[in-house]
């Protein structure tokens, strides 16, 4: 059988046929303009416009419910209610000239943002009001360099300090870091290069103590040491019971942020034929340092503001101990809560001193820790690259010993063969 085309023929040769795919006419219908495509990110005149209406007439509404429509008082049920109502309507003005998504989006960055101030505005409350409250007695130099031996609740500021208690801090907070810190990398570091049955304990055990309140950490040490075997109440035991507190934040923290290394280097190690703990000392923990830092300052942050089991195993005295193994020793946060519950306003002032003197503190100690761990994976100081320069020089001239050509070996004269 033969093949029967059934193709028609076209007899007019002129007539181009369509092409196979049409690009769509992109002319506005019936001569509109065409409209740009509002991107989400960009705020306009009108957005500021709503978000200062809305705040304005929240703070209006919450006025008027506050004075006039119910009998509300205190100011935190202020802001919560003026930010509730911000929200509220300025999720209706945008309502109005935007879209359902472009409006969603509107209201949960002037949320989030809003969340933010509202926290930070708490923050620099709490802050102002800790320095103000206490400026009476820190512009007193004695205030640093003097204890509360001789001061008594009606002598003025210029007599008596926290000298006392900032020396206890430093030596609770250093005995406690320096037994928390180690223990605390080894623990993150096994957790995350031995895995097992016995690591899964081990995390279990981590999370948990994560969630310990500080006061059984104190009241462990006391009925260990103190009790059971003896010891006098000093700043080794809080130093101890600290530690305990600080210990599974930094294992937490450090196996969450040695994770997040990226697997290619350690690969790359392993190929290069580096063992396990020579890749974990020179790419695992260099990598991670910014992290473990944080881990640290987290760990820092809250060994130093405890009181409950300082007041426990180390208990209180008004007079300066340098010796963390025998007798009471003070620290800032608990001289800070005992003297704000006196009736007497310079102890108060006191109080707020000692508190503002623990906020710098801590702010010192972060910058510190910032600063030895802040450097990235791979970022050397002056010293460490004078030091590669140098260590270059030497190899390259090792290099070119090695290889210069052999010197030939003089003829030897007959008569002397």
């Amino acid at each position: 059988m033969t093949a029967v085309d059934i193709r028609p023929e076209t007899k007019d040769r002129s007539i181009v046929a369509p092409p196979r795919t049409t690009v769509p006419d992109r002319t506005p219908p019936h001569g509109e303009q065409a409209q740009a495509r509002r991107r989400t990110g960009v705020l306009r005149t009108s957005d500021f416009l709503a978000i200062f209406g809305a705040l304005l007439a929240s703070l209006t509404m919450t006025g008027l419910l506050w004075t006039q429509l119910a009998p509300f008082t205190g100011p935190l049920g202020y802001i919560v209610v003026s930010w509730f109502l911000f929200v509220l309507i300025y999720a209706v003005l945008v309502s109005f000239d935007e879209n359902r998504p472009t409006m969603w989006d509107r209201v949960s960055s002037v949320t989030v943002h809003s969340l933010g101030l509202v926290l930070l505005g708490a923050l620099i409350s709490v802050v102002v009001n800790t320095f103000v409250r206490g400026w009476t007695a820190l512009h007193h130099v004695n205030f640093f360099t003097q204890d509360l031996r001789n001061a008594g609740p009606l002598d003025p500021l210029t007599v008596g300090g926290i000298r006392h208690a900032v020396v206890g801090t430093l030596i609770e907070l250093g005995i406690a870091m320096a037994i928390a810190v180690p223990l605390g990398l080894v623990g993150a570091v096994f957790l995350h290069e031995i895995p097992g049955r016995f690591s899964r304990f081990v995390r279990t055990v981590v999370e948990a103590m994560t969630a310990l309140p500080d006061l059984l950490a104190g009241l462990f040490i006391f009925a260990t040491l103190i009790l059971i075997f003896g010891l006098d109440k000093s700043g080794l035991a809080a130093a101890l019971a600290l530690a305990i507190t600080v210990l599974p934040i930094i294992i937490r923290t450090g196996d969450v942020v040695l994770r997040l290394v990226p697997g290619g280097l350690k690969e790359a190690s392993y190929a290069l034929g580096t063992g396990q703990w020579r890749t974990v000392w020179h790419v695992l923990l260099p990598t991670a340092r910014s992290g473990l830092a944080t881990a640290i300052i987290l760990g820092a942050a809250r060994a130093i503001g405890e009181t409950s089991p300082v007041l426990i195993t180390a208990g209180a005295t008004a007079q300066i101990n340098t010796d963390p193994i025998h007798g009471p020793m003070m620290s800032l946060p608990l001289l800070s809560y005992t003297l704000v519950q006196n009736s007497q306003d310079n102890m108060v002032a006191r109080g707020f001193g000692a508190a503002a003197t623990l906020l710098m503190m801590v702010v010192v100690l972060f910058a510190i820790a910032r600063i030895i761990g802040g450097r990235g994976a791979g970022q050397l100081t002056a010293r460490q690259q004078r030091r590669r320069a140098v260590r270059s020089r030497r190899d390259a001239g090792r290099y070119q010993k090695r290889a210069r050509p052999a010197q030939p070996i003089p003829a030897v004269e007959a008569g002397a063969a």
